[in-house]
């Protein structure tokens, strides 16, 4: 299983546009082949802090996901709304298996 976990830092007065935005990359994302788990999570005390955890079957199913129009819709629409750049960090699933 292949993973990804990417950290979102939101300027503060985008935090609910993020959300929405976010909202629909998701919906779209659980639905794609190879998709195993697509959760967004938000900080309980630092709500502009977000993590999205990706979870694909393989490496070319995560690749497949950057390549869909939904994805470049979220990303296009999110970029200006970050403090910073956001950073996705690769990891192997190894449980469950």
């Amino acid at each position: 299983m292949h993973v990804t976990i990417v950290h979102v830092h939101v300027k503060t007065d985008h935090i609910e546009d993020f959300i929405e935005a976010t909202r629909l990359n998701h919906e779209a994302s659980i639905r794609e082949n190879g998709n195993r788990r697509f959760d967004v999570l938000q900080s309980s005390e630092k709500p502009e802090w977000f993590v999205l955890y990706e979870a694909y079957d393989s490496a070319d199913d995560a690749a497949a996901h950057k390549q869909t129009a939904h994805y470049a819709t979220w990303r296009d629409t999110v970029a200006d709304w970050m403090e910073m750049p956001r950073k996705g960090l690769p990891f192997t699933g190894l449980f469950p298996a």
